[in-house]
């Protein structure tokens, strides 16, 4: 789910050398002419150890010529750089001196944690270092992208198409000295695809990262304001690669694990401790020379950083990213759509949401409803799944996936002194995803189709009524760019279908996706199928279309979109979907400035406006909305963001009741942060929400802190202040055969003001290389206080009656845990009660992982996860009371060992 409230684009934006030197890039702008290098065949050994001394490297021709990408866009590299390439029969060799006079940066970190170091001018988020990376598209085909990076301290990155859970077995290692520094790569053909030619061709890319000057040099220029990939790389020549053997990796695991958890008292399900012990296994192979499997049996992955906590006052989900390695690992593979924008306010649904696999139980809240104490599971375990990731050299890239999970059982006390019940709370169910893209033109256009399924088992009407039965998705996408991929036309179509008993699909229909039950709803088809709120329907069907046509490069920029999801549109089995039944349109135009001047680096600026409609023709949405950003000379930077979002009518607002009209808003954020190489990085952004023919403000202040206090330590402290009044705050809702304007029912909202208090706190503690420690923790604390109860005074329409003040009377009991509610006063209404919705809410969630990479490819893991939560009636926010209240709760703490073993070549 691409979750964008307001997201605004950014600009991405020595030996001596031997006889033969390499082919030097044309800087001119547009220019098609690539670089070539030649590659040298081994002729003794390689010792990685970073010194360049063994005499096979006087053979290779150095690649010397790099131009400057940034800050002096086409400038020649400040200092001297010597890239050489030999390759053996098993391996490719990089061989690299770095002339730096100035002394080096070199932080050390974990794997991978410096692959986003420098990008855009880095961040407050990263650390920033010297670097050599070296990208292979070894089937040169235009399309693949396999990255491998080291600095100056030896810490290895690797990333496959943008993905940085790709983790290859290879090797590198650094030296440095007085002159700069050097480095020595091995990695094996066994980690790459590539196709079984004698004499091959790959594309090559080279960049070297000088965090002193924050300059990036490329071998293969392209500009700032220019596409880049590999459409775009040079190339390597004269590879006489020999057959290489199918590889094949086992990785199997072992973990411990011991709890020790608050329990109610008299709850004979939990003694506050519980130990576990499982075993499992990752396996990876080839499958053919391009096609490789993935499956893992019993995964474990406690390893995972657990989510932070939220404040959600909507019917709708709170989407989290996925965390889990089997997952994220070649993830690029099964994304469907290529949703993309340059600013934009919405939030546009996932085809594929891999948290659904494996997701908590979905009926523990019917075992909560019905028991006095219950043992439910947290999760559904994954019996096993399995995955086919590649690319051909033919252009078709695959990616298939099939899981299965388990079948999870509560048991439960009706009461008491009841006789103990089970209840399968998640049936056994098998997930499959297929995903094939046909590329063309060396990547300038793409096809690509999707096809998947859930099936579940439903093993007593409880289950039935509940859950789908199956469900699938068809989608065909497309990407066709030209003039240097300065254009584009892009889009999609996806076909959804879910099955299942009568009441399954009711309840779905009533979701807060749909609304189908609004009774001021007349809508009974979408042109296709049927889109009428039916209660013996054993189906649900429904489309989603999206397609958007842009000049995406150069220094004038501009866009036009639009995105139609029909009414019965329903993929939340597989993917994610906060609501349906909207054709959004979105245009924006742009300039952008990237040849720096005495007052800036770069500068972009964008602005544009959007609206939305429902197949009934009512307009949901529309505004205005503008973003500016820049790069100072000292490398600050500065990013502001204006919307105006008009009022408009709302069909969840009532959460299936007559449509009524929310409020518009008035929103602006502004976030200044400093030159992300100094030991400080401050980051300040503010947020500012003014309701628009309502009464409502928020505010929401977010400093954060980056510390650098030695090269093996990075702190980061983001703190976050939120202060929210809304008049429109869905209650409840009520019969009454007397709100005839509203059908028969009466819709209780209220003013609602929320304080939120959260510390975002991370550590990352690099002892080498190959042990580090991560550290992670919130506290969190929230308050949400209920006044000036009421109601709509009309459907369709803003105005709200106060109960108590402009009718009717309220009253509270004497603990003032209710509310009672005359809507009428002396009228014919009936008096109507609920409980006080105030809340004080506070939780501190943790996570410490120990890794230790004790040999390539294998790990140990020392886990720590600590949550501890409470929840108030008072409403009020007392941070002082809240924080001796985080303190005294008694903590759940899950202490775990995992270790793995590579097994392979």
């Amino acid at each position: 789910m691409r979750h964008t409230v307001a997201t605004a684009f950014a600009v991405v934006c020595l030996f001596q050398p031997a006889v033969l030197a390499a082919q030097q890039p044309d800087a001119t702008l547009g220019s098609t002419s690539r670089p070539v290098a030649a590659a040298v065949r081994l002729t003794g050994t390689i010792r990685v150890d970073g010194k360049l001394d063994e005499p096979a490297w006087r053979d290779a021709h150095a690649i010397t010529q790099f131009r400057q990408y940034q800050p002096d866009e086409g400038a020649k590299a400040t200092q001297p750089t010597e890239v050489l390439i030999l390759y053996g029969p098993h391996a490719l060799y990089i061989g690299a001196r770095m002339r730096e006079p100035g002394g080096v940066v070199a932080p050390l970190a974990r794997r991978d944690q410096l692959v986003d170091a420098n990008g855009n001018n880095g961040s407050f988020n990263s650390l920033t270092t010297d670097k050599l990376v070296v990208e292979l598209d070894p089937y040169h085909n235009g399309l693949d992208a396999a990255w491998f990076e080291v600095n100056p301290a030896g810490v290895r990155g690797d990333q496959f198409d943008g993905d940085p859970s790709w983790d290859p077995v290879w090797q590198a290692a650094t030296h440095v000295d007085s002159t700069g520094w050097t480095a020595e790569m091995r990695i094996p053909y066994s980690q790459l695809r590539f196709a079984r030619d004698s004499v091959q061709t790959w594309g090559l890319q080279i960049w070297r990262y000088l965090d002193r000057n924050n300059e990036h040099d490329m071998w293969s220029f392209r500009r700032q304001n220019q596409s880049t990939g590999p459409a775009f790389f040079g190339s390597i020549t004269g590879l006489h690669i020999p057959p290489q053997p199918r590889g094949l990796e086992l990785l199997p695991y072992a973990v411990t694990a011991a709890s020790f958890e608050q329990t109610a008292v008299g709850d004979p399900y939990r003694d506050g401790r519980n130990t576990r012990l499982a075993a499992g296994a990752d396996l990876k192979g080839l499958l053919t020379s391009n096609l490789t499997l993935d499956a893992t049996v019993n995964p474990d992955f406690g390893q995972v950083e657990v989510d932070p906590a939220t404040l959600n006052l909507t019917a709708f989900e709170t989407y989290y990213p996925e965390k889990r390695p089997f997952f994220v690992a070649g993830a690029s593979n099964f994304d469907f759509g290529g949703f993309n924008c340059m600013m934009c306010n919405t939030s546009l649904p996932d085809a594929f949401y891999s948290r659904r696999i494996g997701r908590p139980p979905q009926l523990d809240g019917w075992v909560s409803d019905h028991s006095t104490f219950a043992h439910e599971p947290d999760n559904t375990a994954i019996l096993g799944a399995a995955k086919v990731t590649g690319r051909t050299q033919s252009g078709y890239t695959v990616g298939l996936l099939d899981a299965v999970t388990n079948r999870e059982t509560a048991t439960y006390l009706p009461a008491p002194s009841a006789a103990q019940r089970s209840q399968v709370v998640e049936p056994y169910a098998n997930y499959f995803v297929g995903r094939v893209q046909k590329q063309f033109g060396g990547g300038a256009s793409t096809v690509g189709v999707l096809l998947s399924s859930m099936a579940r088992a439903t093993p007593d009407t409880i289950v039935s009524d509940a859950l789908h039965r199956d469900a699938q998705e068809a989608g065909l996408d497309w990407m066709h760019t030209w003039h240097q991929h300065d254009y584009s036309w892009m889009g999609n179509v996806l076909l959804s279908d879910v099955g299942g008993s009568p009441a399954a699909i009711a309840a779905t229909e009533r979701s807060s996706a749909h609304y189908f039950q609004r009774p001021d709803r007349h809508l009974t088809s979408d042109g296709l199928f049927n889109a009428g709120y039916d209660t013996t329907a054993t189906s649900l069907r429904g489309y989603s279309l999206y397609t958007r046509v842009a000049k995406s490069n150069g220094n004038f920029l501009w866009e036009a979109m639009t995105d139609v999801l029909s009414p019965g549109f329903e993929v939340n089995d597989l993917g994610f979907l906060k609501s349906a039944d909207n054709a959004w349109f979105n245009g924006n135009v742009g300039a952008q400035a990237t040849t720096p001047t005495r007052w800036y680096r770069n500068i972009s600026a964008v602005a544009g406006g959007y609206t939305q409609y429902d197949f009934e023709g009512d307009r949901t949405g529309s505004g205005l909305q503008a973003f500016y950003g820049m790069v100072f000379p000292d490398y600050w930077r500065l990013r502001l963001i204006g919307i105006h979002d008009e009022p408009a009518l709302d069909p969840g607002l009532t959460r299936g009741g007559p449509l009524v009209k929310r409020a518009g808003y008035d929103f602006g954020s502004a976030e200044l942060s400093t030159d992300p190489r100094a030991q400080a990085v401050f980051d300040f952004t503010v947020k500012d929400v003014s309701a628009v023919d309502a009464a409502g403000h928020e505010l929401t202040l977010t400093p954060g802190i980056a510390l650098k206090p030695a090269p093996s330590v990075f702190i980061q402290i983001s703190p976050t202040f939120d202060r929210n009044e809304s008049s429109q705050q869905y209650v409840t809702a009520v019969a009454d055969p007397t709100a005839s304007a509203f059908y028969g029912r009466r819709y209780v909202f209220a003013s609602v003001r929320t304080r939120t208090v959260s510390l975002d706190t991370r550590v990352n503690w690099t002892f080498t290389p190959n042990v580090t420690l991560q550290l992670y923790a919130q506290p969190f604390i929230a308050s949400g206080a209920y006044a000036s109860f009421g109601e709509f005074a009309r459907p369709r329409g803003i105005a709200q009656v106060v109960y108590g003040r402009d009718a009717g009377t309220i009253s509270s009991s004497a603990d003032s845990a209710t509310y009672t509610i005359d809507p009428d006063g002396a009228g014919p209404a009936a008096p109507f009660s609920f409980a006080n919705p105030n809340f004080t809410t506070s939780s501190l969630r943790g996570t410490a992982v120990l890794r230790w990479r004790y040999r390539p490819g294998s790990t140990i893991y020392f886990v720590w996860t600590q949550q501890r939560s409470g929840v108030g009636p008072s409403g009020t926010f007392d941070y002082a009371s809240a924080r001796s209240a985080i303190l005294g709760d008694r903590p759940d703490n899950v202490f775990q060992i995992k270790a793995t073993y590579w097994i392979g070549r």
